[in-house]
């Protein structure tokens, strides 16, 4: 009764209303779709700045809500994106804002906003942390990925499907998106525990594995006869393309990049005026670039491995490259990636008869990922409590189960009129709505003692 009260406190007066005025917004005429010739000849840039504006105000009234009921602030994020998507408010297909590609545009500056959380999560990376927790990562990754693969393919044969849609739709839940949890870790002043770096250890091998799953699901939906042999060395040839890519990546990273910056910093001519940050930022980018079309792995991987390796700089650089990076971050591009989540769902389209198939696969996908990283946290070292808490944090399926599972549909294996395919998007989004409560709650009793990264976290996330 006290957090309901707390809805209508004073503290909450000005977020309840930017959300009230954003319900009762939608409702006036100017807000109907619009025709083409209202459209033509419309500045890009205008409807834009209105989406943008929008997105960021329903963000920050969201978060300070969920904040008020003591729930992460990515959690409210999450739920106003649902809001302001096709499932209640439809916000692109606003008449005022039309006369440009919205969802695509906004679409590229949420990838930038997670590619930037990867890179300050990776700022706050010690390596010699992650190595403590080698052991726990390999085997929480493997059956992080194993175990969601197997339990899927056994409901869904059984179910009628075919072994390749049925494989693929445990590849899509098998996948993690750290960003979600590292984000609630963040806030909580939990990332550097061994909980924290054993996510962070545990998501790099979870996502090479993910994505070597996606390869190997192609080759065997497109074997066939004589050049079925020709397609498994193609995936052999994927597979030392990414292992190679992550060992160079790291070690330049390591040990070239840190130099460059140390290089840099004694030319003023370069490091003036926000140098090392904007270096930093370059270094972000070329690495998330490389990552993707070099290496055939995640961009954010490749960003986070950028971060990993900065994060040995001295702590003059390393506090200029973080304060600026978590501004650009924080106040724009992180919030429109957590919204944007919810502005690709559309519930209201979700066939009602394929609800107990879903719920299925919902529970199941929570489970598999629970007791498969958790167990293998446990095999790893960890005591049951810590165990608990790798595999929570692992359920968020996020941007990367989204990723795959457009893979899926562009290459025939699932057919986007299936309830299969309506199933497993809705899996995707609810795991990654629920993923944020059930962090805080399975880190609830945790030794609070680090005060000094509680406070850091609250600097850089605005709580």
């Amino acid at each position: 009764m006290n957090r309901l009260s707390g809805l209508f406190s004073r503290r909450l007066f000005m977020p309840a209303l930017c959300l009230a005025l954003l319900f009762i917004a939608f409702k006036f005429p100017v807000f109907a779709e619009s025709t083409e010739e209202q459209t033509a000849g419309v500045n890009p840039f205008i409807p834009l700045m209105l989406a943008l504006g929008v997105i960021l105000l329903a963000s920050r009234a969201g978060g300070a809500i969920a904040r008020r009921l003591q729930q992460p602030r990515v959690l409210g994020q999450l739920i106003v994106g649902v809001i302001l998507g096709p499932t209640l408010l439809d916000m692109l297909h606003w008449g005022i804002l039309q006369g440009v590609d919205l969802q695509h545009t906004i679409k590229e500056f949420a990838e930038l906003g997670v590619l930037l959380l990867m890179f300050n999560i990776g700022l706050e990376v010690h390596l010699s942390e992650l190595a403590k927790v080698g052991k726990v990562a390999i085997f929480a990754g493997v059956l992080g990925v194993v175990v969601p693969i197997a339990l899927t393919v056994l409901v869904l044969l059984p179910a009628g499907y075919d072994m390749i849609p049925a494989f693929f739709a445990g590849v899509t839940l098998a996948a993690t998106s750290v960003s979600i949890s590292a984000q609630v870790l963040l806030e909580l002043g939990y990332l550097h525990t061994k909980e924290g770096n054993a996510l962070l250890a545990t998501a790099l091998i979870d996502d090479v594995l993910a994505i070597l799953a996606v390869s190997l699901t192609l080759v065997l939906a497109g074997a066939g006869g004589a050049q079925g042999s020709g397609d498994l060395s193609q995936l052999l040839v994927i597979v030392v393309q990414m292992a190679g890519y992550i060992v160079i990546a790291f070690l330049l990273a390591w040990y070239a990049l840190p130099r460059v910056m140390v290089w840099i910093q004694r030319r003023p001519q370069l490091s003036q005026s926000y140098g090392i940050p904007i270096f930093a930022l370059i270094s972000a980018l070329l690495f998330g670039w490389s990552a993707e079309f070099i290496g055939g792995v995640a961009a954010i991987t490749g960003a986070f491995i950028a971060g990993v390796g900065l994060s040995k700089l001295s702590s003059g650089m390393k506090n200029d490259i973080e304060q600026t990076m978590s501004h650009l971050a924080y106040v724009f591009l992180v919030p429109i990636f957590f919204v944007d989540v919810g502005l690709e769902t559309d519930l209201s389209a979700f066939p009602l008869d394929a609800l107990p198939f879903m719920l299925i696969l919902l529970l199941m996908a929570v489970i598999s990922k629970v007791f498969g990283a958790g167990f293998g946290a446990r095999v790893g070292g960890f005591n049951l409590r810590e165990s608990l808490r790798v595999g929570v944090c692992m359920v968020s399926r996020g941007e990367v189960g989204l990723i795959i599972i457009s893979i899926g549909l562009s290459s025939g294996i699932l057919d986007g009129g299936s309830e299969l395919y309506a199933s497993l998007f809705m899996v995707i989004l609810l795991t990654t709505v629920l993923t944020p409560p059930m962090v805080r709650w399975v880190f609830q009793g945790k030794n609070q003692g680090e005060i000094a990264n509680r406070a850091l976290a609250g600097a850089a996330t605005g709580d």
